[in-house]
């Protein structure tokens, strides 16, 4: 493996019992499904690179953002009521960040490009939902409420029709921020 993958990969361990104890399980990628490694998950270490942690399996539920750091008690950190059950390592992206969001489904509606972060949708654009979006360049965060607050949603490159066949019934998104983070 070449330097540059070296530099690529995430590492992040997750423990059963708070404040790192109990059996643990090491993961260096994506992994769908954590119910068969560990009967729960209550603190986690971020050794390199950044993780999005979701509170049901295949990647769905809640949304939790995990950069490099110690997460003791992570549910009381950051306001979890379930246990981790999935996790998608965050490749670092290099270069310029794209994503053309729509304020209805289908692509439908008012549109607009953005190559950086935004706060509020409704003020800079006059938009006042965003119900699809397409991911051109970079990896995105999009969370419910203006100023990045709220309930997140993780976004790779790719088409996004509709965010309720994501597990997002009833979501609105109001602000984008990049990950930008080289994340080591």
């Amino acid at each position: 493996m070449s330097n540059t993958s070296m530099n690529m990969r995430g590492k992040i361990t997750f423990y059963e019992e708070k404040n790192f104890q109990g059996r643990s399980y090491e993961c260096m990628n994506d992994c769908p499904d954590m119910t068969s490694y560990l009967s729960r998950c209550q603190s986690c270490r971020v050794e390199s690179g950044c993780f999005m942690v979701y509170d049901r399996s295949n990647y769905m539920g809640n949304q939790y953002f995990m950069r490099r750091g110690e997460y003791s008690d992570y549910m009381s950190m950051m306001g979890m009521r379930e246990n981790i059950k999935s996790c998608r390592m965050i490749p670092m992206h290099r270069g310029q960040f794209r994503m053309k969001i729509y304020e209805k489904e289908n692509f439908g509606g008012q549109s607009n490009e953005l190559m950086d972060d935004c706060d509020n949708i409704q003020e800079r654009y006059r938009m006042s939902d965003c119900q699809s979006c397409n991911v051109m360049d970079g990896h995105w965060l999009m969370y419910e409420q203006a100023h990045f607050r709220g309930k997140m949603m993780y976004m790779r490159p790719g088409e996004y029709k509709n965010f309720r066949e994501m597990g997002m019934s009833g979501q609105r998104f109001m602000s984008m921020r990049r990950i930008t983070d080289s994340c080591n």
